[in-house]
């Protein structure tokens, strides 16, 4: 086995590592646990095998379960790639494969790096994933204020008054509790001078609030990685798919291929900047105006949302409602 050209694939779950290390068409498994104890063991059963430092190393965006040991083999020397488990399934059936186990998948990634080499990846800085966290914390704690808040409209409906007493005692407790942690999330911003300057770069634009860009700036990073407006909103799922083939002409919709939580938090601001922001609202009335339905046009909103995003991080200026006004032509939608 010819292991100075070797790649290895791992299939991350919560618990366990499922990884395959393919060389000359040859595959060798192991599973570990998906700990620090496991992610040592790692480390030294490829030291074992004699992989070289600096040989690729793919496995799957899977929530939060791959950071540590992608950074583990990263802080090694390895060149570890994070790939859109969009793009492995679709590897997977273009191999025809048949079987669904966690070593048959660690092994289709192996081959997937081997013959896509995607792009190495770096770990976030400990000052985004803090932000990440104190983000989606927040976010959690408006999911159940809301449900809190159904229960309550449930309860003074029956006619059950202490209880919906009760109910909105929790309410008011969520809403202090939010406004402390959007109050750390905004000092924690304050801190960093590069989280600080994106963060008023992205508020500049009408439509987006602290909120969203936090949840930006903690997903995403520094977002001048991306190589365009295209590619971020790509990376985001935001991006117009068509559907013809021959006489067939199926309807376009967004790509749907990124973070769902993303897509979610920009839906709102791109409610927001078709009523407020002057570029957007220009935009979608034409679009509305051509008969596009309403779902519609907030999408070809949020993509031309996402396009400003990275056109205020990249030029380092604010919002100007008179820059892009030309580009924002009828056919550029969805």
């Amino acid at each position: 086995m010819n292991i100075s050209k070797a790649v290895v694939g791992i299939d991350v779950s919560k618990k366990k590592l499922d990884i395959a290390l393919l060389a000359d068409g040859k595959i060798k498994k192991k599973s570990l646990e998906n700990s620090a104890a496991g992610h040592q063991a790692l480390l030294a059963w490829l030291d074992k095998a004699k992989l070289p430092k600096a040989s690729p190393v793919c496995m799957e965006a899977t929530g939060v379960y791959y950071e540590a040991v992608a950074t583990t083999l990263h802080d090694a020397g390895f060149k570890v790639s994070v790939v859109n488990p969009g793009c492995i399934k679709g590897f997977g059936q273009s191999e025809n494969q048949r079987n669904k186990t966690d070593t048959a998948d660690a092994a289709l990634i192996a081959r997937y790096c081997a013959a896509m080499s995607p792009s190495v990846w770096t770990p976030p800085p400990l000052e985004q994933r803090q932000l990440r966290a104190w983000s989606q914390r927040i976010q959690a704690l408006k999911d159940m204020r809301q449900q809190e808040q159904n229960r309550l409209e449930s309860y003074t409906v029956s006619g059950m008054t202490e209880v919906a007493q009760h109910a909105q005692e929790m309410i008011d407790w969520f809403d202090k509790e939010i406004k402390r942690l959007e109050d750390e999330v905004d000092d924690h911003i304050d801190r960093h001078r590069d989280l600080k300057r994106d963060a008023a770069l992205i508020t500049s634009i009408p439509g987006i609030g602290n909120t969203t860009a936090a949840r930006l700036l903690g997903q995403l990073g520094d977002i001048r990685r991306f190589s365009s407006a295209k590619a971020l909103a790509a990376f985001l799922g935001v991006t117009p798919r068509q559907r013809s083939s021959g006489t067939s002409q199926g309807r376009t919709i967004i790509s749907r291929s990124g973070s769902t939580q993303l897509r979610a938090a920009l839906y709102m601001p791109g409610l927001v900047a078709s009523r407020h922001n002057p570029l957007l609202h220009q935009f979608a009335e034409r679009l509305t105006n051509a008969g596009m339905a309403k779902k519609a046009v907030i999408s070809a909103v949020v993509h031309k949302l996402t396009h400003l995003i990275y056109g205020v991080i990249r030029t380092g200026k604010p919002f100007d409602p008179n820059y892009l006004s030309k580009g924002l032509a009828i056919q550029d939608g969805i």
